[in-house]
């Protein structure tokens, strides 16, 4: 704390606002700032630093280089501030274990939280509005993949873009970007094809991949073509020769992704098959069905003669 000239102590503060880019435009930072700083006036705080995490979601700490420097600062000697102050407990995080962590740390330390929605912050919000927010995570979660279900369903991509497809930029009704819409690229289209038929003809991934780099024809991400790019794997449906996508046939919920608790990072899983969502849009074919099931089969015999010792790729 400050003494005063009166020799009153005036308690020194410091300000924390985040927005998801999920959830909230850029300007909700200076919007919590605005209001905390009116909230720290109000309790006769001088106010410090202000850190702050710009769309970055609230799930997990490590991954947020503002609420790190933060409790960085708070174990400064000597201390930089008696309180933290933030519109609501949910912006510290809205995992249970790391708003518990927090709220531990900075008591250790004699310091208080203080948000706007819960005032001065004990164990009980820790712990209700700790499950509120994991229950609110889950929730949100739920409802972006029921979304996701629907626009699958519609004839939407909700996920990534595959080589030989192009984003369609279209506006809605509702005047909004129509999301997920796609369109084949002739360019890329003709690639596609040029594999199917060379590897139906004979020629290996690893040929045809060559083949491919001595003309110049760049590949999905930009760079050089390789072996691995054309034949993937044939049980996650990757790769060129098993992208299901070239035959109009739109796979969604193929992965879950889930939070590594210690990282905070989303890690893929693959769900069985039994709980993808598949549908036919003939706008996206690129290859036929006699061509596909030919390469599948040739690919077929290949392994099969190959794990025997038959076959060696040049």
């Amino acid at each position: 704390m400050i003494t005063t000239a009166a020799g009153k102590r005036r308690l020194r503060a410091t300000i924390y606002a985040r927005y998801s880019s999920e959830l909230q435009r850029e300007t909700s930072i200076e919007d919590q700032v605005r209001v905390c700083r009116a909230r720290a006036e109000a309790l006769g705080a001088d106010i410090g630093n202000i850190y702050t995490d710009a769309a970055i979601s609230g799930s997990k700490i490590t991954n947020r280089p503002g609420i790190q420097s933060l409790l960085n600062d708070a174990r400064a000697v000597p201390p930089k501030f008696d309180i933290v102050i933030a519109e609501a407990l949910d912006r510290l995080s809205r995992d249970q274990e790391d708003v518990a962590a927090i709220f531990k740390r900075l008591s250790h330390l004699d310091m208080r939280i203080h948000t706007l929605a819960e005032g001065d912050v004990n164990e009980l919000h820790v712990g209700l509005k700790g499950t509120m927010n994991a229950l609110f995570l889950k929730d949100l979660a739920a409802k972006v993949r029921r979304g996701q279900r629907g626009r699958a369903e519609a004839g939407f991509t909700p996920g990534g873009l595959s080589y030989g497809y192009r984003v369609v930029r279209e506006i809605g009704a509702d005047g909004e970007l129509v999301r997920g819409k796609r369109e084949i690229d002739p360019e890329q289209a003709n690639v596609i094809r040029r594999i199917f038929e060379d590897y139906s003809s004979g020629t290996s991934p690893r040929a045809i991949a060559r083949n491919l780099n001595a003309e110049g024809v760049p590949s999905p991400r930009g760079g050089h073509w390789n072996a691995s790019t054309i034949n993937g794997n044939k049980s996650r449906r990757q790769g060129i020769l098993h992208n299901e996508t070239y035959l109009g046939r739109v796979h969604w919920n193929r992965l879950a992704f889930r939070k590594d608790p210690e990282t905070g990072k989303r890690v893929p899983r693959f769900n069985p098959t039994s709980e993808w969502v598949s549908v036919q849009s003939e706008d996206l074919r690129i290859i036929p069905d006699e061509l596909w099931d030919r390469v599948q089969q040739d690919r077929k015999s290949t392994r099969l003669n190959s794990s025997h010792g038959y076959i060696s790729y040049a």
